[in-house]
Parts: C-alpha cells; sequence; structure tokens
C-alpha cells in the first residue's frame, strides 16, 4: 500500500468529486493519506476530511503564504486542534521566499519559530514548506533541538539533506522528480539513507508525468515511487513498502 503523507484535499479543485475521490483510495492502493492545513480554516477542513475517513489523517498549521494576515486567534484554532486524535502533525508551515510580494521574511521567521515550538512542545511532527529559503529553515529548525519533522517537496542540496538526516529528519518526495527538469532530486533521493525518505502528492499540485498539468490525487503515486525506484536503483515494490514503514514510524501509526 501507499501512504501519501501530503495531499490538499479540501483545495477547491476537488468539489465536484471528492467524497467519492477519499473513498476510492483504498481500493486504488493507496492505504493512508495526511491532509495539510495551510491556516486555521484548511486545517479545520483537513480535521473534518480526517473524521469522515477512517484511512485520511489531519496536520494543522499556518502557510508561510499567510504569514501577512495571520493573528492570535488564528494561531490559537492551530493550537486546539493539535489535541485532536487524527491531528497527526504541525503543518504545514514554512519560508516562502518564492514572491515579490509574500509577507517580510523576518514575519515569515517569527511564524515559523512560533510553530516550531509548538510542535516540540506538543511532541509533533513539523511538516516544512521550504521554497528558495533553504539556509533560514535550516537555521530554524536547528533553533529547536529535539524537534522532528519533513521537509516536503525537498529541493534543497544533498549536502543539507545529509545535515537534516543526521538530525533526524524526514525528506519527502512528490511528481517533481519525474519531471525533466528535476536537477538536485535525483541525486538526493540516491545519497539519503532509505529510512528517512517518504512519499507525498501536494495534491492537487504537481501531478506526476505523464499527467504534468492535471489535478493530481493520491492514486499517482507509484509514478512517483517508479521514479524514485530508478534513481536508488531498486524496484518499485520496494519504494512502496519502504515509504510505508517509514510514514508509519514517522507519524506514530501502525504499520
Amino acid at each position: 500500500m501507499f501512504f501519501d503523507t501530503h495531499a490538499h484535499y479540501d483545495d477547491p479543485r476537488f468539489d465536484a468529486d471528492r467524497e467519492a475521490l477519499l473513498a476510492s483510495l483504498p481500493e486504488k492502493g493507496v492505504g493512508r493519506a495526511v491532509n495539510c492545513g495551510s491556516d486555521a480554516a484548511s486545517s479545520r477542513a483537513s480535521l473534518a476530511l480526517a473524521r469522515r475517513f477512517p484511512h485520511i489523517y489531519a496536520a494543522a498549521g499556518i502557510h508561510p503564504e499567510s504569514a501577512g494576515e495571520y493573528g492570535p486567534e488564528d494561531l490559537a484554532a492551530v493550537e486546539a486542534l493539535l489535541g485532536e486524535e487524527k491531528v497527526l502533525a504541525v503543518g504545514e508551515i514554512g519560508l516562502d521566499y518564492y514572491y515579490d510580494d509574500a509577507a517580510p521574511r523576518e514575519t515569515q521567521l517569527e511564524l515559523l519559530r512560533v510553530q516550531l515550538r509548538l510542535a516540540r512542545e506538543r511532541d509533533l511532527p513539523a511538516v516544512i514548506h521550504d521554497r528558495e529559503a533553504h539556509a533560514d529553515c535550516l537555521m530554524a529548525v536547528k533553533e529547536v533541538p529535539g524537534l522532528r519533522g519533513v521537509f516536503h517537496c525537498y529541493s534543497g542540496s544533498v549536502e543539507m539533506a545529509l545535515e537534516l538526516a543526521k538530525l533526524g529528519w524526514y525528506f519527502s518526495f512528490g511528481g517533481a522528480v519525474t519531471f525533466k527538469n528535476a536537477r538536485k532530486a535525483p541525486e538526493v533521493v540516491a545519497a539519503l539513507p532509505a529510512e528517512r525518505i517518504l512519499l507525498e502528492t501536494d495534491c492537487p499540485y504537481l501531478a506526476p508525468v505523464p499527467f504534468r498539468g492535471k489535478r493530481c490525487d493520491s492514486g499517482l503515486l507509484p509514478y512517483t515511487a517508479a521514479a524514485m525506484a530508478a534513481f536508488r536503483g531498486v524496484s518499485t515494490e520496494e519504494i512502496e513498502a519502504l515509504t510505508w514503514r517509514n510514514a508509519c514510524r514517522f507519524f506514530g501509526l501502525p504499520e
């Protein structure tokens, strides 16, 4: 079975068929999926989905794209969700320096640091979004000893990945590893310790080749797994089994 460690099924692009699609995932070979929040509202929506489907779980957090708009009430709402049984992580949180009109970097860093400390206090893993902010993300997570987590859609260097892996961090990879312009990902996937690798979709985004540009869902995980298997010189089935075990251990779920 496949474990999709990062999805966004609360996205409007699933409005037409969300219930049927989520119900069909086990028959497509997807045993579990974690729906990640990006603000208080989407975190609540993630939990609502997790309550309706036994194979769906949730993460709650405030994405850096919301860093310029959040208030104390939003953080309080996220913190309240972390006590729920099916909320397995604090996320999606992190830094995004890609857009010129993004919230100031110091504002993003402040929000990230608050949520990283919250994750450690609650003994929950953090789900990190890192876009064009590798040095600051590395600095921020290293400021919180004992913190554990995953860099989702990892796009940093091999050297940074190995440094984080020594600290116990995980790395998840999605459809972008199948793109022709994927440069770092093949090297990183090949170099990482096997026990630190996870699969994800980030759906509805980043559908793998040959579905690039279309809506993504967890049923497309085998395409990403096949690419990762090629990078590591193993079978797709080995990547499926390995990433299932790793995800269960990461989120504290039975295999």
